[in-house]
This record gives structure tokens, sequence and C-alpha cells, in this order.
């Protein structure tokens, strides 16, 4: 028998939508926030040679450039003040939470409630300023350092550059703090979602236009696109793919009523670690190549030259380092994002139990058994969507934005904010039940 939730969800309707006031003020406050990052990727830096950076930037695209470019939505190819985009925050969030897993007093903090967790975001934030301010003077220096990237070179330009990117960077992150709390879905997700999706029509137009020189034949495009949308169905059916575990509850007796054990599930992702292991990969793995690019190849030693190219797209070397990179971040982010020694004691505390699993410490082991078999799988499905479409960018050159951690991000993002507009959906009709029921209850008192 389908539950309540879901009856409702399958009588939602057009009249239901045009009803939902408040979903419909969420969604325009969060287009219009949106709006307002696309505007910022267009303004310069003050005191950059704009053409000067564009044909600079040419020649690094394919490095780690080419993917800060694509999370920021291409303020790094313009320089403006949205070019450290969010991943500084998205950096400091993830060393939060490695030191929660290390140091006890954070630790300890995670499991006070509302209170703690405020305190652990105000941390992030204070992590967030420190590595933005690191990141955005290492690239006032890098600028300075470039042939007539810099009209005016100098401490002047180093602070105005700190401060605009800093500033543009703590913008973001209380946008998305904003967008969250006064809109539809995950602020930070939908800033990154916003820039990537800004690039889809253009990445498309680049494709198709290889195909019109003859760079890319016809059969390969449609090879291209074929691809595409089975990555996209994939990736929707493994990120709803869930492993639910049987929970049971025991009887209990109020005052001379005894009333007969509930059961749940408790829900385990199939892919937990998200999207995080491919970016942590795809960054680490571009490094070599974009700091080479920057280097006088003349003066690098020979090993440091084979090293280079053996990691360039396509190449073996650079494909197993990049499966191995994802396997071990999914598993090492799952272990940081769930504790199954914290869930089996809050069912022991809760009087849950899984049928024929002793509570407490046998029941954690049985969780993290179960986990890391689902991880697994897991991994290779990332592992496979990541490098697929990087087998083609590298053979044809597609642009990033049809990479498979694009496709990740877009797809995942789009799932989730689906699913709290229909939850909202599903509240607004939920409360014209009960409305109703009560109207009907007074007529029938009269």
């Amino acid at each position: 028998m389908a539950s309540a939730a879901e009856q409702l969800a399958s009588n939602l309707n057009f009249s239901t939508f045009a009803k939902a006031e408040d979903l419909k003020k969420r969604l325009w406050f969060t287009l219009g926030a949106l709006l307002v990052y696309r505007l910022g990727t267009y303004i310069p830096l003050p005191g950059l040679n704009p053409d000067a950076f564009a044909q600079a930037f040419r020649g690094q695209s394919g490095g780690i450039l080419g993917l800060f470019n694509m999370f920021s939505g291409g303020a790094v190819e313009r320089m403006a003040i949205f070019a450290l985009g969010i991943m500084p925050y998205i950096s400091a969030s993830i060393i939060v939470q490695l030191m929660t897993s290390v140091v006890p007093a954070l630790e300890q903090l995670k499991k006070e409630g509302e209170q703690g967790r405020k305190i652990i975001n105000q941390y992030t934030r204070y992590g967030t300023v420190l590595l933005g301010t690191a990141q955005a003077y290492a690239i006032a220096v890098g600028l300075e350092s470039g042939n007539g990237l810099v009209n005016d070179p100098g401490w002047f330009f180093r602070i105005s550059t700190v401060i605009s990117l800093l500033g543009g960077t703590m913008f973001l992150m209380w946008l998305g703090e904003q967008i969250t709390s006064r809109g539809i879905g995950n602020g930070i997700s939908l800033i990154i979602f916003a820039g990537i999706v800004a690039h889809l029509p253009t990445a498309l137009a680049g494709t198709l236009e290889l195909g019109r020189t003859g760079a890319l034949s016809t059969p390969l495009i449609l090879a291209i696109i074929v691809m595409v949308v089975g990555v996209i169905a994939l990736i929707v059916f493994v990120e709803r793919a869930q492993r639910r575990l049987l929970i049971q509850y025991p009887k209990r007796q109020v005052g001379n009523r005894m009333f007969q054990g509930d059961t749940s599930h408790l829900p385990l992702k199939l892919n937990t670690s998200g999207v995080i292991p491919a970016i942590f990969a795809s960054s680490l793995l571009l490094l070599p190549a974009t700091l080479a690019g920057f280097a006088n190849t003349a003066t690098l030693p020979g090993w440091a030259t084979s090293i280079v190219s053996a990691l360039g797209h396509g190449k073996p070397l650079y494909m197993v380092l990049y499966g191995a990179m994802i396997a071990f971040f999914a598993f090492f982010y799952t272990a940081i994002v769930f504790n199954p020694k914290d869930t089996a004691d809050n069912l022991k505390k809760h009087g849950g139990f899984i049928p024929g699993i002793r509570p407490g410490e046998r029941t954690a082991e049985y969780i993290d058994y179960v986990l890391t078999r689902i991880t697994v799988l897991g991994a290779i499905y990332l592992i496979f969507v990541c490098i697929l479409p990087e087998v083609l960018i590298a053979q044809t050159g597609v642009p990033f934005y049809l990479g498979g951690t694009s496709l990740l991000i877009v797809v995942s993002v789009t799932l989730d904010t689906v699913a709290q507009i229909q939850g909202h959906l599903i509240a607004q009709q939920y409360e014209g039940l009960i409305k109703k029921s009560k109207l009907r209850g007074g007529k029938r008192g009269r």
C-alpha cells in the first residue's frame, strides 16, 4: 500500500503549484539571486589588461584553470570579482569536516545540536577568509608576473585584488546561505550549477562548430549526444538508488494499552560521497600540468617533463591515477560524512534494532559492512561516469562542460531541487486537506 506522502505526490498538478504562494516567492528569490551572481561574473578586476589576460588564459585553459573556470561560471577567463567563486568556502567546509573527525573538541561540538553547528559554521567562515585571502594574494602576484597583464603593478594592485576577490567570495557565501534559507535548494550547489549551465549552450555550439569545420565527424557528434544522454540517465538512476536497512522498534505499553512495535528503514545512498571525489581527483591531477604551463619548459628537468607528458588527458597513467583517486576519495569522504557507530548508538538509544543483529557494536559493524559494499559500487559508478567523457574530451576536444564532473553536478543539483519543490507542493496540498477537514467538521458540529 502506498504511503500518504506518495499518494499526495501522485495527486500533484498545476493547480497545486498555482496555489503555492510561498513556493513561488522562493522560486523568484532563487532566480533573482542567481541572476545577481551571473552579473557579478562580468565585473572585471581593476587594473587588469583584459586583452592580454584573455590571450594568456587561452594557453592555460586546458589545465586546472579550465576546471576552476567551469566552477566559477566563466569568471576566471574574464578575471572577474567572482573569479575565486565559492571554492574557498567548499575547501574550508571540507577541512572543518576533516578536523571534526580528528579533534575531539570539534567532534563534541558536532554532537551538541543546533548550537554546535552554528559554532562549526562560524569556524568554516573564518577558514574561508584565510583561504580566500591566500588564494587572492597568490593570484595577484601571479598576474603581476605575467607579461603586460597588469597596467600598474605594485602593492596597490595586490591589495585591491585581494579585497575584490575575497569580497566576491564572501558575497557568494552569503548569497548561497540566503538561497538555502529563503529560496529553493542548496544555495552553494545552485551557484555552481548556474555557472555550469550558463556555459552549456556555448559548449554545445562549440561541438557543433567542430562538426561544421570537419574536425568532428557527424557519427561522432551523434555518439557524443547519445553518450551524454546515457550518462545523465545513469546518474539519475544511481543518485536515487538506496540500500534500505529494516529497523524494528519493540512493543510499548502506555497505561493499560499495548501498542504494536513500529518498523522503519535506514536509507543508505549508493553514492554517499556525491561529486566531491571527482572534483578532488581532477584538481590534483591537473595541478602538475598547470604549474608546468606557467613555468619555463626549457628549465624543467627531463623527469618532470616526462611526468607532465604522461599526465596529459587521455594518457593511460592519467586515467589509472584518476580512477584510483576517485575510488580513494569516495571511501574517504563517505567515512567522514557517515559514522556507523553514531548511527548504531542513536538506534539503541531509541530502542530500534536491525532484525537478527545485536544492538550496539554489532549493529555498527553490520552497517559499516553494508556501507562498504555499496560504496564499492558507488566508486565504480563515479569512475565510469568521469572517465568515459574524459576520454572523449582528450580525443575530440569537447569542452569541459560536457565532461562527467559537470554532468554529475548538474543532474545531482537538479534532482535535489526538484525533490524540494515537490516537498513544498506536498506540504501545500496537505495543509489544504487539513483546512477542508476542519471546515467539514465545523459544519457537522452546527
